[in-house]
């Protein structure tokens, strides 16, 4: 497709978008419900021809020689179809807030004002790797009444397709236009450029991807952008710790998955429980071959366990998002460092404290500035399905319009209503 192709293609897929965002915007909460449960249920009626569209796009990956973590995360697993279907299920039963209108006051001159939520309208989605991104995407999309066009990573477009296929016949079951949600066809890269630029047609654009993807899309698009740069998430173990509790969370914030921007990269160690906790935590990590990245005092702690690997850090690698089994570990002297180095280092994406202080959780919640702030949980657990939202579109590490994981409210907006009863300004 030569580059005058791929912009009358855009604008097609724009001006449908358009044209089906109305639609979408007038459809009533049951008939958006419906949809999602189609969706849900062709999904589960799927699972073997969605693994062989998989299969082909895993072969291509692995004989290109594309990196261990980014060939899992294009795996469509049963376990991964199950858990976006049930994804679609959970968005149909929760509450509709298309139309809903809050804050209604009353005014002196006898109007009353409030804010209806609306759809946003047209969104643009672009994103690499997971083709279970598809389904979290058509599904918030549908839920939330907007229209939307998708932009996979050529490396799953077999995968990507077969899930789409499968959206669009859910909602011709549901009777809404099927191109309510969109794939690009193509792996042309000028299709990226054609979709950040199209204000006419296109409200919003999200980028899901790697560093280079996301900081492109924000330098280039006309229209605005809901993105995150880096998942560089932190665990400080206070001075006050349940070091069993630690343990356990550190574990799992590090090693359940490498490859997830909500996987902690830094360990934070309060100095007067150092010595009891990080050989703890290091043998772990030596079991399952996590790489320590540490300044010299954790270093005299962790390098005496037996199968420790252990490396200097240096002062990137306290900014570092590894997306591997690497880990960057510093002592801190209390809860002032570890709120000022996450502050100074983290990309105010989700950070976690574990403690049994209550003044030190609440200092914490309200002083570290990120998306998610977490007491004595797993920061692994930043994110839509587990938040409760059915899914999500990406997470936001921007302070305007979503913060966070997005769901439905993220892909909406709010307009102000009006109501009088002959009411005239004097």
């Amino acid at each position: 497709m030569n580059a005058l192709n791929v912009s009358e293609y855009m604008q097609t897929l724009g001006l449908q978008a358009r044209q089906a965002s109305a639609a979408m915007a007038r459809a009533d909460a049951a008939t958006r419900s419906r949809a999602l449960r189609a969706l849900a249920a062709l999904l589960r009626a799927n699972v073997d021809a969605l693994q062989q569209d998989n299969a082909r796009d895993i072969a291509r990956a692995e004989a290109a020689g594309l990196a261990a973590p980014m060939v899992d995360r294009l795996k469509l697993t049963p376990k991964v179809i199950a858990t976006v279907a049930e994804g679609c299920e959970q968005l149909a039963t929760m509450p509709d807030v298309i139309g809903e209108i809050s804050g209604m006051r009353q005014q002196p001159s006898g109007i009353r004002v409030g804010q209806m939520r609306v759809p946003i309208g047209v969104f643009g989605m672009i994103y690499e790797s997971r083709p279970n991104v598809t389904i979290e995407a058509a599904s918030l999309s549908i839920k939330s009444g907007n229209a939307c066009i998708l932009r996979g990573g050529s490396e799953a477009i077999d995968s990507n397709k077969a899930l789409a296929r499968l959206v669009q016949q859910a909602l011709a079951e549901a009777g809404l236009p099927q191109d309510a949600v969109q794939l690009v066809q193509t792996t042309d890269r000028e299709a990226v450029g054609q979709l950040i630029t199209m204000p006419q047609y296109v409200d919003v654009v999200i980028p899901r991807g790697g560093k280079g993807l996301i900081e492109r899309i924000s330098r280039d698009a006309k229209v605005p952008v809901i993105k995150h740069l880096d998942g560089n998430c932190h665990v400080y173990v206070d001075d006050s710790a349940d070091l069993d509790m630690a343990v356990r969370i550190v574990d799992n914030a590090k090693t359940q998955k490498y490859s997830p921007c909500n996987a902690a990269e830094s360990l934070l160690v309060a100095r007067s429980v150092a010595g009891r906790f990080l050989p703890r935590i290091a043998a772990v990590f030596a079991a399952k071959g996590v790489e320590m990245r540490t300044d010299a005092g954790a270093a005299a702690l962790v390098g005496p366990v037996p199968g420790a690997r252990v490396a200097p850090a240096t002062e990137q690698d306290w900014y570092e998002e590894y997306l591997a089994p690497i880990i960057s570990i510093k002592l801190v002297d209390g809860l002032d460092e570890a709120i000022a180095h996450i502050n100074r280092y983290g990309s105010h994406h989700t950070d976690a404290i574990v403690t049994r202080d209550h003044m030190h959780a609440q200092r914490f919640l309200r002083e570290v500035d990120s998306a998610s702030v977490m007491v004595n949980t797993s920061p692994r657990f930043a994110d839509g399905f587990e938040y409760g939202l059915g899914a999500e579109i990406g997470i936001s590490t921007d302070k305007f319009h979503a913060r966070g994981p997005v769901g439905i409210e993220g892909l909406t907006s709010l307009k102000w209503v009006v109501l009088g009863n002959g009411e005239l300004r004097t």
